[in-house]
């Protein structure tokens, strides 16, 4: 194979990957995986408020106060970041 049979093969192969990519940047997000990305996150906002909650708790003996408080902080602030992300999704 010669040094330019290659050179071209390459760059045939090269705008093919672009192609490839910028059809890839258009496509929208199936809405199953936005409603888990969503309900993901509101999840994960309140799992480590409540693990955080907990760890406080047993370090300081003050059960189930800071729980509680960590539990509701951990809500809000998963409500927060499900609607800055239903935001960014709108633009």
């Amino acid at each position: 194979m010669s040094k330019d049979h290659f050179k071209t093969r390459l760059e045939i192969a090269k705008k093919k990957a672009l192609k490839r990519d910028f059809a890839k940047k258009n496509v929208d997000p199936s809405p199953i995986g936005t409603a888990f990305k969503l309900s993901t996150e509101l999840v994960s906002a309140v799992a480590v408020g409540t693990i955080i909650g907990f760890i406080l708790d047993k370090t300081f003996g003050t059960k189930p106060w800071l729980i509680l408080i960590f539990f509701f902080v951990g809500v809000i602030a998963g409500i927060m970041n499900v609607i800055k992300s239903a935001k960014n999704m709108q633009k």
